[in-house]
């Protein structure tokens, strides 16, 4: 045999069982989903669409929500004036869960609607605003609840104390300045009004 014709056969040898090797395979294969079940040979079912759900578990953030102190307006007994309970984001995240700001008001203080944001619930023994914020509160940026209050007619002219802002968040890392308490002043009513 010629240099050439060794070449040639060493070749086909190597290219032929390459090819036998990919036949086996393609064979077995074959066989195999031929001699499985018969779902296997059925189309894959597609999936049902998925619809975001109220209850979705959030992706939390890290992220520190702060409450500043703002003391209402003063107003007359049976007058009224608004709460703002003022949260800031001090970052670095932006919220990726709710939070819930509670506005605890002081004795002879009532909530009186409408409130901002308009699904805040009165609790309890209707001294207690509870107000929920969506997720999405960048760092830098504060929200606000509006909680209008009626002093009741028999408080007196002076400095009612008790009262308090609160936020919760799953988010925040930092504790220490979610609770910030608010004095509201009750002055004489103005002579002819």
């Amino acid at each position: 045999m010629g240099r050439g014709q060794g070449r040639r056969r060493g070749l086909r040898v190597a290219s032929g069982g390459t090819a036998f090797t990919a036949a086996t395979a393609a064979g077995c294969a074959v066989a195999l989903l031929a001699a499985g079940p018969s779902w296997a040979l059925r189309p894959a079912p597609r999936p049902e669409p998925q619809v975001a759900s109220v209850s979705t578990a959030a992706v939390r953030s890290d992220s520190d929500l702060e409450v500043i102190r703002l003391d209402p307006e003063a107003a007359p007994p049976d007058g009224t004036t608004t709460v703002h309970a003022f949260v800031a984001n001090r970052g670095p995240e932006t919220t990726g869960s709710p939070f819930t700001v509670v506005v605890i008001l002081p004795n002879g203080v009532t909530p009186q609607g409408p409130y901002f944001p308009e699904d805040c619930a009165v609790l309890g023994g209707g001294r207690t605003v509870r107000c929920v914020f969506g997720a999405g509160l960048k760092p830098g940026r504060s929200a606000t609840a509006l909680v209008p209050v009626r002093i009741s007619p028999d408080v007196r002219p002076g400095v009612l104390t008790g009262g308090v802002v609160e936020v919760h968040s799953p988010d925040d890392r930092n504790g220490s300045n979610n609770r910030q308490p608010f004095d509201l002043e009750v002055v004489e009513t103005a002579a002819g009004s």
